[in-house]
């Protein structure tokens, strides 16, 4: 059932899904599935929460997704390595047939996702199936396609939506007919999620899956980086080939809708006081002496009403909000859509951090991104520098300017929950 590179598969329009034999670990030769996983590779918080993992056991997977060597080469060199002796020693092992896997992830709080993991063809923007909404940068597309030129491989999924019709034939009628069976595997993560895993292998269900996906757009909701480094990766190698085709999680938000969160911003080498100097008479800044999920409710209060930020470093936190209208006529981009020109994250990164820090949103030195937000409020204070909170943006507004082709200003959101790496891996030589 594996169409990659079959001379019919590049005339089928719509999302194309193909099964492929999964890479996943032995529960014999691991300490457990969960001390394996890992979150992707741009949410691991570093150093501290890579240490963590590495520590929690010798086979974690994020041991292939982020190395840890002296130089680019080094690492990927090291993470292949890893993978062939891991593949040699039995770790890894690969399924005995192609399939799609059908993966849940539940928690205690009632949030519930179903999706399909499998090798989605690779397609450009301008044929509008895969649609990003945010932008990439250079530096991390490069470092992927370096990590998976090395490894020939793809070592975690992107999470990818799309809106289903609700009809019995659709990929979430199989989904949900599969998940009655006993699962590959069923494990719980430290963050409470658990996690389960069933194959779909059965030619009449497949035909069903990919019948239904060829008439359904889909959303990039994380994974802007993966998806463009297979994207430079298939323009590398002389089609038809392996490459052709990327791993994906493929969720149904009408079935499962997603939560959607903001990725913060750590400002390295910019203290709290000189950052808020800056903001005098541009933006409006309260100083709030409360608790953080306090702060943030004021925050989100704020954030009804125009755009509104959180700093934090200096061990409390200040509300800033009230642009000045005059500042954001003058270095906000006009020839986006308005639903683009007030986003938080389009003000942060043209007003803010352009105009008024002088911090390249691109410079890993001065900026990282961060998903946690206790953690980016922690190493704020630890570094002397400082953390601005966002507050998220509605799913709707991010679907409806990716069909526009605007994309959004780069980690403008998180989607989740994300799938879990480590659980199934896709060797391109397979």
């Amino acid at each position: 059932m594996n169409t990659a590179g079959h001379p019919e598969a590049t005339a089928r329009r719509g999302l194309e899904l193909t099964p492929f034999r999964g890479l996943r670990y032995d529960p014999d030769r691991v300490g457990s599935l969960a001390a394996v996983t890992s979150p992707p590779y741009d949410v691991v918080v570093r150093p501290d929460g890579l240490h963590h993992l590495q520590d929690s056991d010798p086979h974690n997977i994020v041991r292939l997704i982020l190395p840890q060597a002296d130089t680019a080469g080094a690492r990927n060199d090291q993470a292949a390595k890893t993978l062939r002796r891991w593949l040699s020693e039995g770790v890894l092992t690969a399924d005995p047939e192609p399939c799609l896997y059908v993966y849940e992830q539940h928690d205690g709080d009632g949030m519930l996702q179903r999706g399909i993991i499998g090798a989605l063809r690779v397609t450009e923007p301008s044929e509008g199936l895969v649609l990003p909404h945010e932008d990439v940068m250079p530096h991390v597309v490069a470092d992927r396609a370096a990590l998976m030129r090395a490894t020939s491989a793809n070592l975690e999924p992107l999470l990818l939506t799309y809106r289903g019709n609700g009809t019995a034939a659709d990929a979430t009628a199989v989904i949900e007919r599969t998940v009655e069976r006993p699962p590959l595997f069923s494990t719980t993560t430290e963050d409470g999620f658990s996690h389960r895993l069933w194959s779909i292998t059965d030619p009449t269900d497949l035909a069903r899956v990919q019948s239904d996906l060829t008439r359904h757009q889909a959303l990039i909701a994380d994974g802007h980086h993966r998806w463009a480094t297979y994207r430079r990766l298939r323009a590398e190698h002389p089609s038809p080939s392996p490459w052709d085709y990327g791993l994906v999680l493929l969720v149904d938000t009408a079935r499962y809708p997603l939560r959607v969160r903001a990725i913060h911003r750590l400002l390295h080498g910019l203290p709290v006081p000189d950052a808020l100097a800056a903001l005098a008479g541009l933006f409006r800044v309260r100083r709030l002496e409360v608790p953080l999920p306090e702060a943030l409710q004021a925050l989100a209060d704020a954030a009804c009403a125009g755009n509104a930020f959180l700093l934090a470093g200096d061990g409390a936190f200040h509300l800033v909000d009230l642009p000045e209208p005059a500042l954001l006529a003058r270095t906000v981009p006009t020839d986006r859509p308005a639903a683009w020109r007030t986003l938080d994250a389009t003000v942060l990164h043209a007003t803010l951090l352009a105009e008024i820090w002088h911090i390249p949103e691109d410079d890993p030195t001065r900026i990282a991104y961060i998903h946690d937000t206790a953690a980016t409020v922690e190493k704020a204070e630890r570094d002397g520098g400082t953390a601005v909170l966002m507050h998220p943006v509605r799913e709707d507004v991010v679907r409806d300017l990716a069909r526009q082709g605007v994309t959004m200003p780069r980690k403008s959101t998180s989607f989740g929950p994300k799938p879990a790496s480590g659980l199934v891996l896709r060797a391109l030589d397979l």
